[in-house]
């Protein structure tokens, strides 16, 4: 399993939208007045199975430094699966689902009730998977995206 054609054109452009974007800077004023935003992963959907993450990523872009991700989904029960949320080292960890090297941000049981917050502090690619069932949410190209945060100027 591994990523179609239609998702490496998807990663490809969202990449190239959002270095377009991290270096335009606004005519006249260099100050922006952006300030930050707290942004629920998935909007009403939350962090669940059989939502596409990236093309959110893509349409809700672009992400800037001090926004806060918020990741509200349900606890394990016997008639749910459950979900975590870690943070991948890189590009080549995203792109295969490979945990090895991630740092769980989220277990299963922190996405209840307010979910739990993740500031993006760095302006770097942040990598984002499901890493329940051995990471299958992420393989199917569905529970994982990645932001770049720029700077608010």
């Amino acid at each position: 399993m591994g990523f179609t054609i239609a998702q490496g054109l998807m990663l490809v452009l969202l990449i190239a939208s959002t270095m377009a974007v991290s270096t335009a800077r606004p005519f006249g004023n260099s100050k922006n007045t952006q300030t930050s935003n707290r942004i629920i992963v998935g909007d009403s959907y939350h962090w669940n199975y059989g939502f596409n993450y990236t093309e959110w990523a893509i349409k809700h872009g672009p992400f800037y430094l001090n926004d806060t991700l918020v990741f509200k989904y349900n606890p394990p029960t016997p008639k749910t699966f459950p979900h975590s949320v870690y943070l991948l080292p890189n590009l080549q960890s995203f792109i295969k689902c490979d945990l090895r090297n991630a740092q769980m941000q989220g277990n299963t049981t922190q996405g209840a009730g307010e979910g739990f917050e993740f500031v993006l502090k760095r302006p770097q690619p942040h990598y984002f998977a499901c890493g329940e069932h051995d990471g299958i949410h992420c393989l199917n190209g569905t529970m994982k995206f990645f932001v770049l945060p720029i700077d608010n100027y």
